[in-house]
This record gives C-alpha cells, sequence and structure tokens, in this order.
C-alpha cells in the first residue's frame, strides 16, 4: 500500500460500530468515512494523512470484523482488514466503552496478539471524565498501551496522536515525501468498474469488488505513487439517479462522491463500453462541467464492446458513441481500457500526464487576442435589445498563483461592455475558437469577464 508516509502507516481495527471511522475522521481533520450507527457501513480500507503532529502519518480505516453485519461481504471484509494490519506499524484496536467488553473483542483481541505488531487499546466513546471508570474493564485483554478517548468530542485525540507519532520511524526519501499528490477521483455510475480499475492500477485487491452494484459506500482514498509522482486515487460511491436511492446511507454516499469531484485535481469518468453511454453517465459528465473539472474517460469493459470486429475499427466505434453520448466534455480524452484483463489500464497515468502539461500551456495577450477578434469578424455576436451587440475590448489570460493546484483551469479574462449581451451559444463559439489554436487537452475553458464602466460613471 504505496503512499507518502508509507513507513508512518496505523490501522484502526475493532467489531462493527464502536466508532472506528468517527475517530478516522477526527485523525484525519474532515470528515471522509461515512459515520452511521448501521453496523458494517464501512467496507473498503480508507485511507487519509493524519496532520495533528509535527510529521504525519498515514491511518487506515477499515471495515468491522468479527462479526457477520452484511453476509454479503463478511468474508471480504475480514481480507480487507488483515491487507491493513499487515501494512500498518501500529494497530489501534478500537471498543466501546459505554457497551463494555463483548466475546467479540476478546476474539479479537486474540487474533491481534499473533501479529507481530504493536496493538494499543483505544477505548471509545468515554465523553466525560466521570465515564473513564468504563474503560478499566477492558484491562483484562492485557493490550497495553491503553487511550480513553471520544471521538465525538475530541477528548483525547491530541495526546494519542501525539503518542502515535513518537513510536513512528521517520518517513522515507523526504524528497519525494514533500511533494503534493495529484487528486484523481475515479466517478461513475454503480457496477461500471471504478473498483477494478483501481485495483488492476494497484495489481492488489484494494477495494471489494462484486457485481451488487453499490459495492464502494465511501469515498475510498488510495495514495499511489507511478514513476516519481505521487496520487491519491479517490474510488468513490457510483452515483445511482436520485430516485433510485435506497437508503440515507446510499443518498449520503452519493453527496460525499460529489464532494470528492469537488476536491479532486482531475476526475475520470469511468463508463461501460459494453452498455453504452446512460443518460446516467451524461449527468455525472454534466457534473463535472458544471464544477469545471479537467477530466478524462475511461470506458471499461472494451473486452466486451463488439469483440470479434478488427481492434481499430472498435477503437473508431467506441470513441465515436462516447463523443456523441457526452458531447459537451468534448475536450476529455478518452481512454479504452478493460480492468477484467489488464489492457491499457495503466494508460490513465499517460492520460494525466498529458492534462497536466496541457493545464500549464500560456496563451500569450497577443495571440489570444488576435484569435478573438478573427473569430468576432468570421461570426460577429447577434445583436440583442435595442440593436445592441457583445463587444470584446481586449483579452488576457489569468496568471496562476502560488498556490495553484496542481491541474489548473484555463481561465481568460474577457474585459467588455456588457457581459449579458453574450449568449452562451457564442460563449462556446469563442471556446471552440480557443482550442483550434491551443487544444487544452483535459482542460475546461472558463471566461470571467470585466465589464467597462459607463462612460458618464463618476460624472456629475
Amino acid at each position: 500500500m504505496p503512499g507518502r508516509y508509507a513507513t508512518r502507516t496505523i490501522a484502526i481495527v475493532g467489531r462493527p460500530n464502536v466508532g472506528k471511522s468517527a475517530l478516522f475522521n477526527r485523525l484525519a481533520g474532515r470528515r471522509i468515512s461515512i459515520v452511521h450507527d448501521q453496523p458494517g457501513v464501512t467496507r473498503d480500507r480508507i485511507t487519509a494523512e493524519c496532520n495533528l503532529t509535527k510529521t504525519p502519518f498515514s491511518i487506515i480505516d477499515t471495515g468491522g470484523i468479527g462479526t457477520q453485519p452484511d453476509d454479503t461481504f463478511s468474508q471480504e471484509i475480514e481480507q480487507e482488514a488483515d491487507i491493513a494490519i499487515e501494512a500498518a506499524k501500529i494497530i489501534l484496536f478500537v471498543v466501546d466503552a459505554q457497551e463494555g467488553l463483548t466475546p467479540v473483542d476478546h476474539h479479537l483481541a486474540d487474533y491481534l496478539r499473533k501479529t507481530d505488531r504493536p496493538v494499543y487499546l483505544i477505548a471509545n466513546k468515554v465523553d466525560e471524565d466521570s465515564h473513564s471508570i468504563l474503560a478499566d474493564e477492558f484491562s483484562e485483554l492485557g493490550i497495553n498501551p491503553a487511550f480513553s478517548v471520544s471521538a465525538a468530542h475530541n477528548h483525547g485525540i491530541t495526546q494519542l496522536a501525539e503518542h502515535i507519532d513518537s513510536q513512528l520511524p521517520d518517513p522515507e526519501h523526504p524528497e519525494i515525501q514533500a511533494q503534493d499528490p495529484i487528486k484523481i477521483a475515479l466517478v461513475g455510475r454503480p457496477n461500471v468498474g471504478k473498483s477494478s480499475l483501481l485495483n488492476a492500477l494497484l495489481e492488489d485487491d484494494r477495494t471489494i469488488v462484486s457485481d451488487v452494484a453499490g459495492t464502494t459506500r465511501d469515498a475510498v482514498d488510495v495514495p499511489l505513487t507511478h514513476g516519481d509522482i505521487n496520487y491519491v486515487f479517490i474510488d468513490t460511491a457510483g452515483i445511482r439517479p436520485r430516485n433510485k436511492q435506497d437508503n440515507s446511507i446510499e443518498i449520503f454516499s452519493a453527496m460525499r462522491a460529489k464532494s470528492s469531484i469537488r476536491r479532486a485535481d482531475l476526475c475520470a469518468l469511468v463508463v461501460d463500453a459494453s452498455q453504452g453511454i446512460t443518460a446516467q453517465d451524461r449527468k455525472i459528465a454534466g457534473l463535472l462541467a458544471d464544477y469545471d473539472q479537467p477530466c478524462l474517460i475511461m470506458a471499461n469493459k472494451f473486452d466486451l464492446f463488439h469483440p470479434d470486429a478488427q481492434k481499430s475499427d472498435r477503437i473508431a466505434a467506441m470513441m465515436d458513441e462516447v463523443r456523441e453520448g457526452l458531447f459537451f466534455i468534448q475536450h476529455a480524452p478518452i481512454i479504452a481500457a478493460s480492468a477484467k484483463t489488464g489492457e491499457s489500464v495503466r494508460r490513465l497515468f499517460f492520460g494525466v500526464e498529458q492534462i497536466r502539461k496541457a493545464a500549464w500551456k500560456g496563451l500569450n495577450t497577443g495571440l489570444l487576442n488576435r484569435i478573438m477578434q478573427q473569430a468576432l469578424v468570421a461570426h460577429p455576436p447577434p445583436s440583442g435589445k435595442n440593436n445592441k451587440r457583445f463587444k470584446l475590448l481586449y483579452a488576457t489570460m489569468a496568471q496562476h498563483s502560488g498556490a495553484q493546484r496542481p491541474i489548473p483551469s484555463a481561465e481568460f479574462i474577457l474585459f467588455c461592455n456588457k457581459r449579458s449581451l453574450l449568449p452562451q451559444s457564442y460563449e462556446r463559439y469563442l471556446e471552440n475558437s480557443i482550442r483550434k489554436n491551443c487544444e487544452y487537452t483535459g482542460i475546461p475553458i472558463r471566461f470571467t469577464f470585466r465589464e467597462r464602466p459607463p462612460r458618464n460613471q463618476g460624472k456629475r
């Protein structure tokens, strides 16, 4: 499980509903894992960084183990926890102080003692000092050190983080780890193969893969280093149409997926090549366009797309089908891949690098203004109310700030007479005129308008 802090990794384990995800979120400093009182909500290993200490460390949240909250996935969940334990330097064994010691806790304690990793006992839900006596019951497990915390109320979290930090080794390769990773969100409707693609990239059964739609519930952050570039892949829950979301967990998962789109540097829209483009694919692509997100399209299950035809003909037909169905993100490169066979999966990295380079292409002011004026002369803007037309006075490219995201959008500032005189269709025409001269592969183009003040402004 490579990441920026691979040698400084802890795993959070325990039976379902003891507050593992709440502790994970508290250490991460934000809500990543879904916290819900239904046992078995967390199914995959979820990774994030804890920045409460001077040197960050990686934390892994696992699905609840030791009971059968979800018969369909219990075996896979236990396997996920085993892999997380193997990757960790320290294991946090979380128990519920309010509920008390259970046979499952005894079973897990016996299991964890067989590992060669240090195990910390975390008595969670000690919400007040008067509740600390509740943790004494767990001393019979013989696990030390032990900490009493309340993840919900942020009690004892800082002290726990500082102790963990003091016991972890210094990070390896600090020159690589200092780089901010590129965050890539895998988005799409359920069962198009997002988790399978991620597993193929990792060459590891990292997230639970099943033919049951909706297996992934959390947005799963997975660090990965390819070459000398750090990435964080965000495997999101499949986004169903709102009227088909079965329960509150699915609704919250869809909200989390949308939040992941916003925080990602780039989105990979995964579609099922064997089924073609659906209305829900178009809706999700619309979200990417609305959020001005750099993106590419992974046409998964390409092995099932007209498998008996010539490969060149298959690719051409698939490209035409995707372009026609997702016409409003024409700038997104398309990769035909198969997570099942591994075909072209790693071309995703080539696509990301292509987009990253395109994002930093500049368009000098002189050339930009010539492109815009030629477009205006070839097809003048339509006249509006009182026979007035949109007039472009000057155009320039916005300068990227020092704190810019790794893959910025292409933003152009247009000084004009009146923004409201420019129809949206003409705005797309100006965008296409720019793309003919500078492709901006995978990069959205955004216009910011600065209106000229009225001539009599400031006069009495």
